[in-house]
């Protein structure tokens, strides 16, 4: 094997797929990349047999060929090299060189007959998505799933092709972010899975702002082709929990929020938070939403807000945490959130699809 490539398109393929390897692998050829070489260029791959990510890259191939490398040591010699071409042949014993103008690498490899083969899903229909609305719709839901190890089937976000529409949600039992967009598909191609953690972070990683994805089901994989990417996941055995159960009924109190007023409140409050105290006391009067953390030994944090309200008096206690999680991760003006007592849940929600619903904390008053 030898070949030619620029050394932004090595760097950029290196750097779409190390993320996947795991350096504490006990299996030596899981820590490398495989590299192949064709008359199509070249291409990387690596995989930590739940998640594989293969990524193509331009290059003039001499020598067609194919062996594996150290991800990590790779991305630091490519990245430290000029900004000029890069010569990679391979030698005998699994030896590889790396060359650009004055700089020289010798790197020893494992066999690619080592490495594990990337799976190939071929499901019955493919759902096809613009990157963008796919990423947000991860960014808007993905902080809610459970890392809870124990409660395996919330350690990944659900997909839901139904209805004509793709509904995202992540839970950990004691929040829900969901989601939805409208999706064309027939109706023999609904389906719920449940894409693992690991996976949906690789894809937040990746995914462009523009651009089609397409997604393909079959078993308990899940295959995603976008750009010049291909990524393949196991998906998650189990029932997703019925996730429509646990959204209330609209509340008797509608408030509106300023979302970064709000955002930036919470982030003074909760910084009195500790590990044993993350409740932060919301209290809305008219026109008027009163933020308090008390936190034992430490002190007393409080914020006033501007709000949208003319209804009773309302006091409810949230993990400010979980409040700012949404917050950071939508891009409204405004928000609206919907109570009724301290004991029932509330649900936050802005002009777009999305909904999320809080569970409230016990302090003492």
């Amino acid at each position: 094997m030898k070949l030619t490539i620029a050394k932004a398109a090595l760097l950029n393929a290196v750097q779409k797929v190390q993320n996947v390897v795991n350096i504490r692998t006990t299996v030596p050829v899981l820590s490398n990349a495989m590299i192949v070489a064709s008359k199509d260029g070249v291409e990387l791959t690596t995989t930590d047999l739940e998640v594989s990510v293969r990524c193509k890259a331009e290059a003039t191939v001499h020598k067609a060929g194919q062996t594996t490398l150290p991800v990590k040591r790779l991305s630091g010699i490519v990245r430290e090299l000029p900004d000029k071409d890069i010569v990679i042949e391979m030698g005998e014993g699994n030896t590889t060189t790396v060359e650009c103008e004055s700089s020289f690498f010798k790197i020893v490899g494992i066999s690619a007959d080592e490495f594990p083969p990337m799976p190939k899903p071929e499901g019955k229909f493919v759902y096809t998505m613009n990157q963008g609305v796919f990423r947000e719709m991860l960014r808007k839901t993905s902080y809610a799933a459970s890392t809870d190890e124990t409660r395996f089937v919330l350690n990944g976000v659900l997909m839901s092709f139904k209805g004509g529409k793709l509904t995202m949600v992540a839970t950990d039992g004691r929040r829900m972010a969901m989601v939805e967009y409208e999706v064309e598909f027939p109706k023999e191609a609904e389906t719920d899975v449940i894409l693992p953690t690991k996976a949906v972070n690789e894809l937040l990683h990746t995914l462009g702002e523009e651009g089609d994805l397409k997604i393909q089901i079959a078993g308990t994989q899940a295959l995603f082709e976008f750009g010049d990417l291909t990524m393949c996941s196991k998906l998650i055995d189990g029932t997703f929990p019925n996730f429509r159960q646990v959204i209330p009924s609209q509340g008797e109190a509608r408030v509106t929020i300023e979302r970064e007023g709000l955002l930036a409140a919470l982030r003074r409050v909760s910084l009195l938070c500790t590990d044993k105290a993350t409740a932060t006391k919301l209290q809305f009067a008219k026109n008027r939403l009163t933020l308090t953390m008390s936190t034992p030994d430490i002190g007393e944090a409080r914020e006033t807000l501007p709000i949208k309200y003319a209804g009773r008096e309302i006091k409810v206690a949230f993990n400010a945490e979980f409040i700012m999680d949404a917050l950071k991760n939508l891009s409204n003006d405004e928000i609206h959130m919907e109570l009724t007592d301290d004991l029932s849940p509330g649900v936050m929600k802005c002009d777009i699809p999305f909904l999320y619903v809080l569970m409230p904390m016990r302090i003492n008053d």
